[in-house]
């Protein structure tokens, strides 16, 4: 899934732009990006790492495919393997330069942090017997397990997220000790319920990602391994590069073609944004608007199905439908995002009289396809037993056998030893820092369920909202948004769908599938707002322009996430809820030229520049036709009929001039 650990820098189809070299790509992402600083190991220490990674891969397939254990037995141990992994591949602070070292005091780290979970596998049934009489020896083990899970995370995943599972376990405790509890008490209680049961570190989230997740992960490190990144951006190419504006519907395309098997916002706007961003930039647009396009691009593959970031998988488990039915519904969604980008980026080359790229120097569509279109086998593959109702280990090992037989025609990328163990490698490095913020995540959702504190929550915005829905939606809104801020997609479904979705289902009466696309949709957005908008920042970086412009640009960019969840949470036929045949094709038709209105609004063209009162026509009706209802349609039609019409007649008069 995510791309940084087989990235490669793709070569341009414009063969005088320079497009970002390797060093310049790994230098953003250390940068902007947490996972990617590692240790350097070399050598003998090298192999032995990479084997390593390797082996956990083959580990979390034999959990999967063979073993009979407890759950909290496979959980802790999954956790365990991963505090060891993630000590040996990241060093305590950024920038660590030395070559094949672990200082003593990370091995003692490792050593307990690993033999905590790796003592409650040993000892699982005398400790189950103890139910909550836990001895004082438990009682430092989980203390020592969960400290050491929490320095892992700041190394691997970043402070964002410990600060927020900081402040609950903080309030874990204010709660506890109010009651008059003494604090011995209290601990035990809080040890017992986050670290021996499964409603925290070893809860849903851990479970899910020892499961669906990790195979979902593998089955994108041998998904990449074929070339299939540089397949969609050329694809794109083919599609879209000579058209008005060419290069930036290019980064639109391939962003969310590579979005569906990548699990990171900054990953996939380095990667893709070191060839599209220059050639944005060449074509004429303007560096903030170039990286603003890539950051808002990448950001949105997190909501493209059939992955999303493995964040599908998750709201599948807690929801409680299949993550076919989570997959399907996010569809139009996310064509919408994507539309309402592609939209904004014509209009602004129209403005600008950009051109795209000449037609000899891109790719041909048809022989490309033929070529290389064998590639999508694995992707189709695997959505179509997702449908058909295969188990999702099945069906994600299953494409993952299809990967490898792709990769076999292309000598580039035949999966020889080598490459298969790269894979493997791969898999299992990309694991740790989903496994880490799921680890982490488990933590905040415990203590919602032990504290009550959820209730607490839906209370309080219920009573600033009363019965008005679009307050308690801003409301949640800008809660995600905070809460989301520099934390990884898994981890930020998982605490928005523990806090937030929560006060729209119980305290609002919202479908419980719309109620947790809205927080997720939130949460994502997050990379791409000021101020902690690290996939905006990650692009300005590329196109040497000013972050701050580049994320305002980046959140005008991505409008339609900030419009399109307040729809469907009103009215949830957005995802294909309670509504047929002539009810989709209406909110299809209705909602993209909707969105036509609010780009050209926000964009200030249409046919031409527009005024004042033509860019209200247009956002206004923009609106009324996104919102399903007659009466808005009828109105957002005529509103954005009158602002079209005035256009229409304000370039015939400039032409007869």
């Amino acid at each position: 899934m995510a791309e940084k650990d087989n990235m490669k820098v793709n070569t341009s189809p414009v063969a005088d732009v320079e497009t970002g070299t390797a060093e310049d790509v790994e230098a953003i992402m250390k940068k902007y990006d947490r996972e990617s600083n590692t240790r350097i190991w070399e050598g003998t220490p090298k192999q032995v790492i990479r084997f390593l990674l390797a082996a956990f891969s083959v580990l979390m397939l034999y959990m999967n495919l063979f073993a009979n254990w407890d759950e909290r037995v496979r959980r802790s141990l999954f956790v365990g393997f991963v505090i060891i992994l993630s000590f040996l591949v990241y060093p305590m602070k950024k920038g660590s330069s030395k070559k094949n070292s672990v200082p003593i005091y990370d091995i003692i780290l490792m050593v307990l942090g690993a033999g905590a979970y790796f003592y409650f596998v040993f000892n699982f049934k005398t400790i189950i017997g103890h139910a909550t009489r836990i001895s004082q020896t438990e009682v430092i083990v989980g203390v020592i397990g969960i400290l050491i899970l929490a320095e892992t995370c700041r190394r691997v995943v970043g402070i964002p997220i410990l600060c927020v599972a900081t402040f609950f376990v903080g309030y874990a405790f204010y709660n506890g000790l109010g009651q008059g509890r003494a604090f011995a008490v209290v601990l035990k209680s809080i040890v017992y319920n986050l670290f021996y049961t499964t409603s925290g570190v070893i809860g849903t989230p851990i479970g899910v990602c020892s499961t669906y997740i990790a195979l979902f992960i593998l089955f994108g490190a041998f998904l990449e391994a074929t070339g299939i990144s540089e397949f969609f951006i050329q694809l794109a190419n083919s599609l879209a590069g000579a058209s008005t504006g060419g290069p930036a519907k290019v980064a639109v395309i391939s962003s969310a073609l590579c979005g569906m098997v990548s699990g990171s916002s900054v990953g996939n706007t380095v990667t893709t944004g070191s060839v599209t961003i220059p050639l944005m930039k060449k074509t004429g647009y303007q560096g903030e608007f170039a990286g603003a396009v890539e950051a808002a691009s990448s950001t949105g593959g997190q909501i493209m199905p059939p992955i999303m970031g493995a964040a599908a998988f998750l709201m599948a488990e807690m929801v409680g439908v299949q993550y076919g039915e989570i997959a399907m519904r996010a569809i139009f969604p996310a064509l919408l995002y994507f539309t309402g980008i592609f939209i904004t980026v014509h209009l602004e080359a129209k403005r600008l009289g950009l051109k795209g790229i000449p037609k000899d120097e891109l790719p041909k569509f048809g022989p490309l396809f033929v070529r290389q279109g064998y590639l999508l086998i694995p992707l189709v593959a695997l959505v179509a037993m997702v449908m058909m109702g295969y188990t999702m280990s099945r069906a994600a090992i299953i494409a993952t056998a299809l990967a490898i037989l792709v990769s076999m025609p292309n000598k580039e990328t035949r999966m020889n030893p080598t490459r298969f163990i790269n894979a493997l490698e791969a898999g299992g490095k990309n694991t740790l820092s989903v496994a880490v913020a799921c680890g982490v995540a488990g933590i905040i959702a415990g203590v919602v369920t032990m504290t009550g504190l959820g209730q607490l929550l839906i209370s309080a915005i219920v009573g600033v909202a009363g019965d008005r829905v679009i307050v308690a939606l801003f409301l949640t809104m800008l809660t995600c948004i905070v809460l989301g801020m520099g934390v990884p997609t898994t981890a930020n479904y998982i605490i928005m769908a523990t806090t937030c979705a929560p006060i729209l289902v119980n305290g609002m009466g919202i479908n419980k599938i719309a109620a947790n696309m809205f927080v997720f949709y939130f949460g994502i957005v997050a990379d791409i707002t000021p101020p902690v908008a690290l996939a905006a920042y990650a692009g300005s970086a590329i196109a040497k322009s000013n972050p701050m412009k580049t994320a305002l640009n980046a959140s005008r960019l991505a409008i339609a996430a900030f419009i399109v969840p307040y729809i469907f949470a009103f009215n949830p036929a957005m995802l294909f809820i309670d509504t047929g045949v002539l009810g989709v094709v209406t909110i299809i038709v209705t909602s993209l030229i909707g969105l036509f209105g609010v780009a050209a609004g926000l964009e200030g063209y249409m046919f031409a520049n527009l005024n004042v009162i033509e860019r209200l026509l247009s956002i206004v009706g923009g609106l009324c036709l996104i919102i399903p209802g007659t009466v808005t349609d009828l109105v957002g039609i005529v509103l954005v009929g009158v602002s079209a019409a005035l256009q229409m007649m304000q370039k015939k008069k400039a032409a007869a001039a």
